[in-house]
């Protein structure tokens, strides 16, 4: 398993705009059968910063969700809604194991 963590910072005025864009990825991108999980997270203090928490099953996964029209739809939705460039890192996963077990 591979999972990124994509952080990004939205103008205030797109906070919710850029929500509704992502939330349309988000239930789109759990339907690609690479993909384990995708959250959308809200920073509480901060609302106009986001993660997104993304779990691929395979290392190439993340380049076939790259290729989906929603993921296309949605970069070109909320490219000009980013406060800061947007930016990610990689982990691997240690617990649990993709079945489930410790």
């Amino acid at each position: 398993m591979l999972i990124v963590l994509v952080f990004i910072h939205v103008k205030p005025d797109q906070a919710e705009v850029f929500k509704e864009a992502t939330l349309d990825n988000a239930r789109n991108s759990v339907l690609e059968p690479g993909i384990a999980r995708f959250n959308v997270i809200r920073q509480k203090d901060d609302p106009n910063r986001f993660v997104l928490i993304e779990v691929y099953r395979d290392p190439d996964a993340p380049a076939r969700h790259k290729e989906t029209a929603h993921y296309n739809r949605w970069r070109e939705a909320v490219a000009g809604m980013m406060a800061e460039q947007r930016y990610s890192i990689k982990y691997d996963n240690i617990f649990p194991d993709e079945n489930g077990w410790g």
